[in-house]
């Protein structure tokens, strides 16, 4: 990693740590997380990352997601994060399904 400009390494990491909570104890990222679902397995495609002009990271996520018995669906998440303290947090997150209704 060591060879990656630093917004890769700090919001490669933060993907990382966030899918493995979502997936393992969703509880630790707090109350706006109380889906319906008991399970939840995330499998991530690519991830993109760049600065900001005022120094934060964009990070955009692909992948499929798989809840309980549900088949498996794609997914986008973007996340902003921001150094806040000596600490990089997340100031916004976006999610959308991959759904399509051509009917």
């Amino acid at each position: 990693m060591g060879d990656k400009p630093i917004w890769e390494q700090i919001g490669s990491s933060f993907i990382q740590h966030y899918y493995q909570l979502f997936d393992n104890d969703r509880t630790q990222l707090g109350a706006i997380y109380s889906l319906p679902f008991q399970k939840i397995q995330h499998s991530i495609t690519a991830q993109d990352h760049q600065p900001t002009p005022d120094s934060c990271i964009i990070s955009m996520v692909v992948g499929q997601l798989k809840a309980d018995e549900d088949p498996i669906m794609g997914f986008h998440q973007m996340f902003l994060l921001k150094n806040i303290n000596d600490a990089w947090v997340c100031t916004n997150d976006m999610f959308r399904l991959a759904l399509h209704n051509f009917g």
